[in-house]
């Protein structure tokens, strides 16, 4: 599998910043769905979205969110790996598991640049 290609890493890392630097969980909670939806085709990046997502859960006494991204935890990376990440998923508990979802459109050209085919 081809690594994360530069500008989607970029995008990525930034999301994941911003989640950290972030005072409200309503702020972090919107810039983790954002690097779970670039990560998705990525194993490692995929699985790294989730754990900031179930850090963010434990930290908010979230406990359907906690149960739900532990499960997604664990199939991360495989989902990623064999290519059954469902495009545009926010990662949230909230939303089915394989559940597709409608990408924004500045994450479709970030990853449109980086070479991922954003539609089904």
């Amino acid at each position: 599998m081809a690594p994360m290609p530069p500008t989607v890493r970029a995008a990525f890392e930034s999301e994941l910043d911003t989640a950290h630097r972030a005072t409200d969980p309503a702020t972090s909670w919107h810039a983790l769905e954002r690097a779970h939806i670039l990560s998705q085709h990525w194993p490692w990046p995929h699985t790294r979205a989730h754990w900031h997502m179930l850090r963010l859960a434990l930290r908010t006494h979230d406990r359907p969110e906690v149960r739900g991204q532990i499960i997604r935890l664990a199939v991360a990376g495989i989902g990623s790996a064999l290519g059954r990440a469902p495009l545009g998923n926010t990662g949230r508990t909230s939303v089915g598991i394989t559940t597709p979802m409608p990408i924004p459109a500045d994450l479709a050209r970030i990853l449109a640049d980086g070479g991922i085919t954003v539609t089904r």
